[in-house]
């Protein structure tokens, strides 16, 4: 299907805070509970609506463990949006924040939109991180904040749109060269001021793989 643009994503984090769930949600619009380790790199896409326009997302789920992290980091250059996920129920995982982030910003585009992610939200009982905390670590780095269950579904949808919106207004801006395909945005095919039509249901996912 053709689209106004196409929006490259990563989403990083440490290993089994459930970012291949995060995609798998998105796309398939179903959870996986067999956690098999993501190895290396993943990939999904999905059609989404924005302003009239349809916006193919390129999603790429990153392997959280240190080893595969230079590969990891090759993936950062051409993103136009990142999703830096936590689990709630563990501490250590926010702690590692801070490294993820510097990581992403001295391999990226300084235009890349962050999107932190608290997942698990589905886990209240197991809560190990505030929300509070969530959010004030997102507006002391600058980055768009949400709660998601990959589980549940809650919020997920949000999410990825939320971090679309941010990086098509910035279209809008004029803050990205978007001729410069390493900004992660590429003009698709139906680059057109009227285009009526609804995201495409579903989406397509690589083979293999489970979650985390």
């Amino acid at each position: 299907m053709s689209y106004a643009y196409l929006f490259k994503y990563i989403i990083i984090g440490d290993t089994g805070v459930g970012k291949s769930c995060l995609l798998l949600q998105f796309t398939d619009k179903r959870f996986q509970p067999v956690h098999d380790l993501t190895i290396g790199v993943e990939f999904g896409a999905r059609m989404i609506n924005i302003d009239g326009k349809q916006i193919k997302l390129q999603i790429w789920d990153t392997a959280g463990q240190e080893s595969f992290r230079s590969i990891t980091r090759s993936y950062y250059r051409g993103a136009a949006g990142a999703l830096l996920v936590y689990d709630i129920t563990r501490r250590d995982t926010f702690n590692h924040l801070t490294t993820w982030l510097e990581d992403a910003r001295q391999h990226s585009s300084s235009n890349m939109v962050i999107m932190l992610i608290g997942n698990k939200s589905d886990l209240e009982a197991r809560r190990d991180v505030q929300k509070e905390e969530g959010e004030a670590f997102a507006r002391e780095h600058g980055l768009i904040f949400m709660e998601t269950s990959a589980k549940t579904a809650a919020n997920v949808e949000e999410a990825f749109i939320n971090t679309a919106k941010e990086i098509y207004q910035k279209i809008q801006e004029g803050v990205f060269d978007i001729n410069n395909e390493s900004n992660g945005i590429k003009i698709g095919p139906q680059h057109s001021p009227n285009n009526p039509s609804g995201p495409a249901p579903g989406g397509d996912r690589s083979q293999g793989g489970g979650c985390c």
